[in-house]
């Protein structure tokens, strides 16, 4: 029986919604944009490439022991754990990974490339690396991407990534009901 369509569905146990066992995730092609927020958070989300077939994306994930993240209600599950997610806002898809997979937005924030999912190094030397001067001025980190060669510093797009982040975690603790935190940023 298919899901209903504003409803995420879990595949396994079926007592119900369960936290991650990892915090690796592959994405389909259709959430391109959620598994950059992973990495912006610090998670390990691969991506998958566009007009990647099912057994391929379901081989992927059973080889590399990731949380499959897809839209396609007609993904077979064979076994795997997968999240079927709604096509939603992103911020609704934030609250569905926090609540039913405990995804920290803030847990090692920008650790990882954004772009192909590496771990990114800290930077001992920010101009040798070739860090603009304006942006040395900024207290860092300062880092690179070992895979890609992309730098990375705290300019004016981190600080806006960095309070949507905090946004999806306040929500998360106004949610339990922690005083003095809200979800209005």
């Amino acid at each position: 029986m298919p899901s209903p369509p504003d409803r995420p569905r879990f595949e396994g146990d079926p007592r119900g919604p369960r936290r991650a066992v990892t915090d690796r995730f592959l994405c389909d092609a259709m959430l391109a944009h959620l598994a950059r927020w992973l990495r912006a958070a610090g998670y390990d989300a691969e991506l998958a490439r566009p007009g990647t077939d099912d057994r391929t994306l379901l081989d992927r994930a059973r080889r590399e022991g990731r949380i499959l993240l897809t839209c396609d209600r007609n993904l077979p599950g064979d076994g795997l754990d997968i999240l079927r997610l709604p096509m939603v806002e992103l911020s609704e898809l934030a609250r569905i990974l926090r609540e039913e997979r405990g995804v920290d937005w803030l847990r090692a924030p920008f650790s990882r490339c954004l772009v192909d999912n590496a771990e990114l190094e800290e930077l001992a030397d920010p101009a040798a690396a070739g860090v603009p001067p304006p942006a040395r001025q900024l207290p860092g980190p300062f880092t690179r991407c070992p895979r890609c060669g992309r730098l990375f510093w705290p300019g004016s797009h981190v600080r806006r990534m960095r309070r949507r982040l905090e946004r999806w975690r306040a929500a998360d603790a106004a949610s339990k009901g922690f005083p003095g935190e809200s979800s209005v940023a």
